[in-house]
C-alpha cells in the first residue's frame, strides 16, 4: 500500500468549517432554551435566564457566521462541505428562531402571516432551484438587494421579539417592511429562475 493510501493523506476538515458546524450545533440549543422560556410564560412563571440563554445562543451562532467567512478569506479556506454547510447553517438558524418565536408563548412573538411568507418563499426557492438544476443542469442563485433587505428587516424582528422592545407603530411598520421585501424577493427569485430555464432552452414551447 501507497503511503498516500494512508489516513494521513486525507483531508482534514478545515477551522472555517468547524466554525460553521458548530454554528449548526447550536441552533437546537437556541430552541431549546427558546421553546423553555415560552413554556415558563405560558405557565404564568416567566424564567428570564433561559430568554437571555437564548438570546446569548443566537448571537454567539450569528458572530460564528461573520468569523468563519472571514478565516475562508483570510487564509484560504474555502472547500465544497463549507459550501453546502454554510448557507444551510445560516438559514437554519434563521428558520429555526422564526419558527419558534412564531409558535412559542413568547411575548410580542412573530405574527403568523410574516413566518407562513418567509416559509413560503424559501421552500419555493428550494423546489425552484432543484427542478431548474434537474431541466438545465446547472443554476444560479444570484442575491438581490430586496433578499438582503428582507433579511436586514427580519433579523431586527428577532431581536424586538427576543430584546423585548415594547410593541407599537414601529414594530408594525418593521413587520409591513420585512413581508413586503421577503414577498418581492421570492418574485424576483422566481422570475430569474424562469429567464434560466428559457435560456437554457427548456422555458420554450415544443413544436408538433
Amino acid at each position: 500500500m501507497n503511503k498516500s493510501d494512508g489516513p494521513s493523506s486525507k483531508r482534514s476538515i478545515t477551522t472555517a468549517t468547524k466554525i460553521t458546524i458548530g454554528r449548526l450545533l447550536l441552533i437546537p440549543v437556541f430552541v431549546g432554551f427558546a421553546v423553555y422560556y415560552g413554556q415558563t410564560v405560558s405557565e404564568g412563571t416567566p424564567v428570564e435566564l433561559y430568554r437571555w440563554l437564548a438570546v446569548a445562543t443566537f448571537i454567539l451562532a450569528s458572530v460564528s457566521d461573520a468569523l468563519d467567512g472571514y478565516i475562508a478569506r483570510k487564509f484560504n479556506q474555502h472547500s465544497r462541505l463549507g459550501k453546502i454547510l454554510d448557507p444551510a447553517a445560516d438559514k437554519g438558524l434563521m428558520l429555526a428562531a422564526v419558527i419558534t418565536l412564531t409558535f412559542s408563548s413568547w411575548p410580542g412573538g412573530l405574527p403568523l402571516w410574516l413566518t407562513t411568507i418567509i416559509i413560503s418563499r424559501d421552500v419555493l426557492l428550494i423546489l425552484g432551484a432543484l427542478l431548474l438544476n434537474h431541466v438545465a443542469g446547472h443554476v444560479r442563485i444570484r442575491a438581490h438587494w430586496t433578499g438582503k433587505v428582507a433579511t436586514c428587516f427580519q433579523m431586527v424582528l428577532l431581536a424586538w421579539v427576543m430584546l423585548q422592545f415594547p410593541e407599537g407603530v414601529l414594530k408594525q411598520v418593521i413587520l409591513a417592511i420585512a413581508g413586503t421585501f421577503t414577498f418581492l424577493s421570492a418574485v424576483l427569485y422566481v422570475t430569474d429562475g424562469i429567464h434560466q430555464a428559457q435560456a437554457s432552452g427548456h422555458g420554450e414551447a415544443e413544436n408538433d
